[in-house]
């Protein structure tokens, strides 16, 4: 657990699984535009640690903030909210 808070979540689509252990989460959010006030679509893209290797492509997860556990990864699995079809 991170000192000093709450630990952050965030909610994505699985994009990428072909890593052992590795998966690449997609989290899109809305951002108003600062002038038209139109709202707009925006994502990101996070490596998370996939411990037991259970999630697939198109999955609906729960990522939590945790230490660096690579160059790259500093989220981790949480629970799996929705499987694919």
């Amino acid at each position: 657990m991170l000192s000093g808070g709450k630990i952050k979540t965030k909610i994505g689509r699985v994009v990428s699984d072909s890593m052992e252990k590795s998966v690449v989460i997609k989290v899109e959010y809305l951002v108003s535009h600062p002038l038209y006030k139109k709202r707009i679509k925006k994502s990101s893209k996070f490596m998370a640690h996939d411990e037991k290797n259970v999630c697939n492509l198109g999955d609906k997860v729960k990522i939590a903030e945790t230490r660096p556990l690579s160059k790259r990864k500093r989220w981790r699995v949480v629970e799996i909210i929705e499987k694919s079809k």
